[in-house]
């Protein structure tokens, strides 16, 4: 099979505040051959992420295109910024993408289809732009239907935004595939549609229909999977962004949830004067909100520890994590989701246990 071969922007970005970026370069798979930071450019990849595939870190697309001995299909927008906006500064790069014959593909709000100097150099190249945050014209309220499939559901939720939800749905579904369980990951961002190859960006969907954006994902493919892991959004006492995670909740109609958060966080990201609430008043409040649609339950628990540095202190901290939430957990990438994947099994799900789940 021949993977995508792609450049990735991340000007200024990378690796830190390149999330796109390092989700697509660590779960997808298209061959990334070069990566756009113009303040690292000299520096390869595994200088700063060693875990990834190595690529060297160029300043332009024409360096990418060279580096790549101009074998490359597609550059990926790797950045995805507060707002969702369109930096001028990139506007070279996707012009000298698309004139050497490279589909540009982003996850930004701002769609380039929607910007009449790409598009029309897009059509004279014969490329395509590809905005996956773009909702299909067709959706529409949910109908219940998301109750109805044969395989199970489990959802990732959040104590916050940008703690690990996308991660530990990926690491989950790996997980469950390598102990036979016959798992399928349900993206609901840009970066995991990306990854995917499908989806539906909810952030970007009409409220009304964005449970029915999930129901429609999970008919669609529900009953070709046993375990279906559903990727969560935001979190529910975000006071920007809790109504994409309650359209996800209420539209996955889930049977399980994955209580997913970063160690150390005490106050929304990028809203520091909301303080978090207790880790143990999540389970109240998730199960709470989702039962009158679909009765649930928190089944285990993913910790993102990236920024503890001890793995004596990590693992102490997830061990916390798990007695405060009374569920099984562990930090998906440092530990393997395995122990998350137990919880979810014990609770009779994906084929396992004694659960109500067929």
């Amino acid at each position: 099979m021949n993977h995508e071969r792609i450049a990735v922007l991340a000007h200024e970005k990378f690796p830190d505040r390149a999330k796109t970026a390092l989700g697509v370069m660590r779960y997808g798979d298209q061959d990334v051959r070069a990566v756009l930071d113009r303040d690292r450019a000299g520096d390869r990849v595994r200088d700063h992420v060693p875990d990834l595939a190595d690529a060297p870190i160029v300043d332009s697309f024409a360096d990418a295109h060279a580096a790549a001995d101009g074998d490359l299909d597609a550059l990926y927008i790797g950045i995805a910024p507060i707002g969702g906006g369109f930096d001028e500064s990139w506007r070279g790069d996707v012009e000298a993408a698309i004139e050497t014959g490279c589909d540009v593909v982003s996850g930004l709000h701002y769609f380039l289809n929607e910007d009449a100097e790409l598009a029309a150099l897009a059509d004279e190249h014969g490329v395509d732009l590809v905005d996956v945050r773009k909702p299909d014209d067709d959706l529409t309220v949910a109908s219940d239907a998301s109750g109805d499939v044969d395989a199970d559901v489990v959802c990732t939720v959040g104590t916050d935004c940008s703690v690990g939800k996308m991660t530990a749905s990926l690491e989950i579904v790996a997980a469950a595939r390598e102990r036979g369980v016959d798992a399928a990951f349900v993206p609901t961002g840009q970066t995991g549609i990306m990854i995917a190859g499908w989806g539906n960006p909810i952030d970007r969907v009409v409220s009304d229909f964005a449970a029915g954006a999930v129901e429609e994902m999970l008919v669609e493919v529900g009953d070709d999977h046993d375990l279906l892991v559903v990727e969560g959004q935001g979190s529910i006492v975000h006071p920007a962004y809790s109504a994409v995670t309650c359209g996800i909740l209420h539209g996955s109609m889930a049977d399980g949830l994955v209580l997913c958060h970063a160690a150390g966080r005490e106050a929304v990201h990028g809203y520091e004067s909301f303080d978090l609430p207790p880790l143990a008043d999540y389970v109240d409040l998730y199960e709470g909100l989702a039962t009158p649609v679909h009765e649930t339950s928190v089944v285990a628990g993913a910790v993102n520890t990236k920024d503890v540095t001890d793995d004596a202190t990590a693992a102490e901290t997830v061990a916390d994590f798990a007695d405060e939430v009374g569920v099984p957990a562990a930090d998906p990438v440092r530990d393997g989701a395995d122990r998350i994947v137990d919880g979810i099994v014990d609770a009779g799900l994906g084929g396992g246990g004694d659960g109500s789940g067929e």
